[in-house]
């Protein structure tokens, strides 16, 4: 099941709606704040969950008098984001695949929440992709898989550790290779490589990976 996350960061309403529209998911969670942008834009959620206290209270009020779709609130002095809680439900639900729209912008605090979140899916073997109109950032669930130049989002190809190292990185096709490298934090090796190659491999031994395709 290929399901998206629409939150309450940063939304770029033309790139998001192009984005959904190419998706075609099979479940929608709206979060929060999120939730604004799918009543705005006539998009409908199968899931509404969050603490709304950034949401207007006449948009949740009405989703309530419509009485359609199971609406989740939380207190605000809770032990985890909206987010986290969107991605348990995604996970409790059985998603194979999950996006996230709105899990960028301003708040840093919230950004970096929305990496270390991305853990859990992955202990689980499930792919989650956080986007916007210039990234794409996640952490890939095999240890060996392949990028298409033609396909890849953006120019740029960073790669870090999530943890304190990743064991045996190999990277073939790219502008920098390497060749079963240590690549441990507190370390920019990883940043802004490029594919040269019409496929590039990565493939890695032990850790977790995270990647980030950027454009600029």
């Amino acid at each position: 099941m290929k399901t998206l996350i629409i939150t309450g960061g940063m939304i770029e309403v033309d790139f998001a709606l192009s984005f959904i529209q190419e998706l075609k998911p099979d479940y929608i969670l709206g979060v929060d704040r999120g939730l604004q942008f799918c009543y705005e834009h006539d998009i409908r959620p199968d899931y509404i969950v969050g603490d709304f206290d950034s949401l207007p209270g006449e948009i949740l009020e009405r989703y309530r008098q419509e009485g359609e779709i199971p609406i989740r609130t939380y207190n605000p002095v809770k032990d985890a984001t909206d987010t986290k809680i969107a991605l348990d439900k995604a996970l409790e639900d059985g998603s194979t695949e999950i996006w996230i729209l709105g899990a960028t912008g301003t708040r840093i605090d919230h950004v970096v929440c929305n990496l270390q979140i991305l853990k859990e899916a992955w202990e689980k073997k499930v792919p989650v992709w956080i986007v916007d109109s210039r990234n794409k950032i996640g952490l890939p669930v095999e240890k060996t898989f392949s990028l298409k130049k033609e396909e890849q989002y953006g120019t740029y190809v960073s790669l870090f550790p999530m943890g304190e190292t990743v064991e045996g990185l190999t990277l073939k096709g790219f502008k920098y290779p390497l060749d079963h490298y240590q690549l441990k934090d507190r370390e920019g090796l990883g940043v802004s490589n490029e594919i040269t190659a019409d496929v590039a491999d990565v493939s890695w031994e032990q850790g977790v990976l995270l990647m980030i395709q950027s454009k600029d």
